[in-house]
């Protein structure tokens, strides 16, 4: 199903995009990792086709719409589309030291992380949604890939780190809407959110339980779906949650 299938992955220089990037390309896919900085971005890609993987770097910011574009536009040009979006990239910008909520209290965060982090959490997933997929759907297939967190999750809603926590809650919106408004048009896209489990990755901090490679196959699982696979839902190891 995946044979040259083409993949981006954005976060992709480290952690949890890299993982998902490399078990992509090894299913087959053409895999386009997208980051910040060329420097880390080259060398990961440089690992993957070391390893004999089909990969490709392109350098974007996804907060900033021209970068989209221009993302989009080299989809277009290079590979007459695209098939599977994960939308990994992300931050969290509150102090969060998980042994004290209060220092991520919303009575002390500075409402300016808050809006940067909804702007990366949020909003750039949303502009590379509305890029990618009407290549999605000239192609007749797609799979979208949100990652999500259990933070967001509003039956189990905590206290501290609102910015983080209210971005992937959005985040998981967006994957309801759209997964509706494709399913109305009967196109063969399939949208979720996925939580990846608290990983040791740069985000995640050493103290984590999961590996980023464990973290990736859930997303790895959504991004692969069969024809008769879920959309609009929540999953972590393939299993529902709660939203």
């Amino acid at each position: 199903m995946l044979a040259q299938k083409i993949a981006v992955v954005t976060g992709a220089a480290r952690g949890l995009g890299l993982a998902v990037a490399g078990m992509l390309a090894e299913q087959g896919c053409r895999v386009v990792l997208v980051g910040r900085r060329e420097g880390p971005l080259q060398a990961a890609c440089a690992e993957l086709a070391g390893r004999g993987l089909a990969v490709a770097a392109q350098v974007a910011d996804v907060t900033r719409g021209e970068d989209v574009a221009r993302l989009a536009a080299f989809l277009e040009r290079e590979y007459g589309g695209v098939d599977i979006l994960v939308n990994n990239a992300g931050v969290f910008l509150e102090p969060h030291d998980f042994a004290d909520p209060a220092s991520g209290s919303l009575l002390r965060v500075d409402p300016a992380l808050v809006a940067a982090t909804l702007e990366a959490n949020t909003l750039a997933p949303l502009r590379l949604m509305q890029a990618l997929v009407p290549l999605m759907r000239r192609r007749g297939w797609g799979r979208i890939v949100n990652v999500s967190s259990g933070m967001g999750q509003l039956s189990t809603m905590g206290g501290a780190w609102p910015g983080y926590r209210a971005s992937k809650t959005a985040l998981n919106a967006l994957t309801r809407i759209l997964a509706a408004e494709l399913a109305a048009e009967g196109a063969a896209i399939k949208v979720n959110a996925v939580c990846p489990g608290w990983c040791r990755t740069e985000m995640g901090g050493s103290d984590a339980q999961r590996s980023a490679e464990e973290g990736a196959r859930s997303i790895l699982w959504a991004a692969t779906l069969p024809d008769d696979g879920p959309s609009g839902g929540f999953f972590r190891d393939g299993q529902p949650l709660d939203w």
